[in-house]
């Protein structure tokens, strides 16, 4: 028979492998000897004697040789005083595919930058003065006109996190650093938006003179409509300014084109930055085409010695609805769930509304509480619920629609977002509701033959914490709708019967595990009559 050989097959190419004894990738400082780098020849005996350990245990060339020479540094920890170990072996490639030798010996190593002189540099302004340049021959260019456009307009458009450029830097968004202190060396990223707070010192002798201060400080540079581009720059305009007084009033002003600038007034330095909001407009191809701010100005006193600003940028796409959030990137307790439905075809939920539940009325009827909704907000336990009169008159089917029309409105939707700022086209960020149904054992004797009717919504919503354990973020993971029904039976000729319908949503954490025996209730948030569970105990 046929018997099939491995084989190594080596490429001979002749030149010398490169001297493993001479490289050294630990050894970052000049003239001076890297801690724990055995290969380091700045590196005295004294100095190895100190040494834990060896970070680079191994120093080879090339992996892809068939066979090379390997330097093998250890430490002897046993010598008095320690001593560093070197040896030099050979080194077989166990691949059968490897390379005998290399001849390319300018592949081994970085060759030196040609330097500009008054004879070469045109040459090397035309090779390397663009935004983006190619190392490899103009032969090789085979790329059409539309593809060049195309890759420009991909070099200079704005991508997620990218800073924003301003003709001078970047988009200043001050904030915390190490202390609660503000830093003016934060610069404010593409499509993310943030809020921050920090402390700044002040004092009203010198307050005309803090720049940071000063509504001039975040309105006098443009930015640039796309990255390295200097001909299209966008304006900063001012979008609202609101005065607030010293003990908290704030004051909307009709003329927002005045530039109001710090200035002291009677042992006071009014027209203080204590807040800016900007908002960015862009387009989908990553241009930014508007830009504003809203201010809040306030007054300190003399005997102020710092104030605390607030800063904060949000993005919107030209031709859009904004769609409001409820967390970034995680949720906030006491925001509204985010839900959504998929259409047919679609690969993604794109119809946004929040998930509700029935909303209590004064009067308990659930006849009139009917589109009357409540939104679930994360981390809030609810419940609500009204009486339903059943008379015999009544029908098993009608009153079953109309029941599942109160209890999960007319629009109940199938996803429900993880997180709070999750948009439409991340379909991972999407978590479908499971539905469930179970029955009760309790029988009213209502109609002549058997009806299921549902009685209550359960909506149970498990969630974690997400992400760092310093700033962790709520994630939702699950969601379940329990729908429970329960039997009816024939009800006697002009009479009636009162039950209650109820709903309620429960917010778990199954980011720890729960303890044994324990088991989470939902609060009632709300005053119930006193017969309201009637006839249950």
């Amino acid at each position: 028979g046929e018997h099939a050989v491995m084989c190594k097959v080596p490429v001979l190419i002749s030149v010398s492998p490169p001297k493993v004894a001479k490289l050294c990738v630990c050894d970052l400082l000049v003239a001076q000897c890297d801690v724990n780098c055995c290969c380091d020849p700045d590196c005295s005996a004294a100095d190895f004697s100190l040494f834990t350990t060896c970070s680079v245990p191994v120093v080879t060339g090339d992996s892809h040789l068939c066979s090379q020479k390997a330097a093998i540094y250890s430490l002897d920890v046993e010598a008095n005083p320690p001593e560093r170990v070197f040896k030099l072996i050979d080194q077989v490639n166990p691949s059968i595919f490897c390379i005998h030798a290399t001849n390319y010996e300018q592949a081994l190593t970085f060759s030196s930058p040609e330097i500009p002189t008054s004879e070469n540099f045109d040459q090397l302004l035309k090779q390397f003065g663009s935004a983006t340049f190619s190392a490899e021959p103009e032969s090789w260019d085979l790329n059409t006109d539309d593809q060049s456009l195309s890759d420009a307009n991909e070099t200079y458009r704005y991508q997620y996190g990218v800073p924003i450029q301003t003709v001078d830097a970047f988009l200043r968004l001050p904030s915390p650093v190490v202390s609660s202190w503000c830093s003016d060396e934060n610069p404010a990223g593409f499509l993310v938006n943030q809020a921050t707070k920090c402390i700044r010192s002040v004092s009203v002798e010198k307050c005309d003179d803090i720049q940071a201060v000063s509504m001039l400080f975040y309105t006098n540079s443009s930015i640039l409509a796309k990255l390295y581009e200097f001909v299209f720059q966008v304006n900063i305009s001012v979008q609202s300014i609101v005065v607030q007084s010293l003990n908290g009033m704030r004051t909307l002003l009709n003329d927002r084109d005045v530039l109001r600038l710090p200035m002291i007034l009677d042992e006071l330095c009014i027209n203080i930055v204590l807040g800016v909001s900007y908002h960015i407009t862009y387009t989908d191809a990553g241009e930014i085409i508007e830009a504003a701010a809203a201010f809040v100005l306030g007054a300190i006193s003399k005997e102020a010695l710092s104030i605390e600003q607030s800063f904060e940028i949000s993005f919107t796409q030209v031709n859009t609805t904004p769609v409001p959030l409820s967390g970034n990137p995680g949720y906030v307790v006491g925001l509204p769930v985010r839900a959504g439905f998929r259409p047919q075809g679609y690969p993604f939920p794109v119809e946004m509304i929040q998930l509700t539940i029935l909303q209590s009325t004064s009067n308990q009827d659930c006849l009139a509480a009917q589109g009357a909704r409540a939104p679930v907000l994360f981390g809030y336990n609810m419940i609500s619920g009204c009486k339903l009169r059943i008379t015999a008159a009544m029908k098993c089917q009608p009153l079953t629609q109309a029941l599942l029309d109160l209890l999960k409105g007319q629009s109940f939707p199938e996803y429900v977002a993880s997180f709070g700022n999750s948009q439409a086209q991340d379909v991972l960020d999407w978590v479908p509701i499971t539905h469930l149904r179970i029955s009760e054992q309790r029988i009213y004797n209502t109609f002549q033959s058997s009806c299921q009717i549902p009685v209550s919504l359960e909506i149970e919503v498990k969630w974690t914490k997400y992400g760092s354990l310093v700033n962790p973020q709520a994630r939702i993971v699950n969601v379940t709708a329990t729908i429970t029904t329960t039997t009816l039976k024939e009800l006697p000729s002009g009479t009636e019967r009162t039950i209650p319908i109820t709903s309620s949503v429960v917010f778990t954490d199954v980011s720890s595990p729960a303890e044994p025996g324990y088991k989470a209730w939902p609060t009632i948030n709300a005053k119930l009559p006193f017969d309201f569970f009637f006839p249950f105990v």
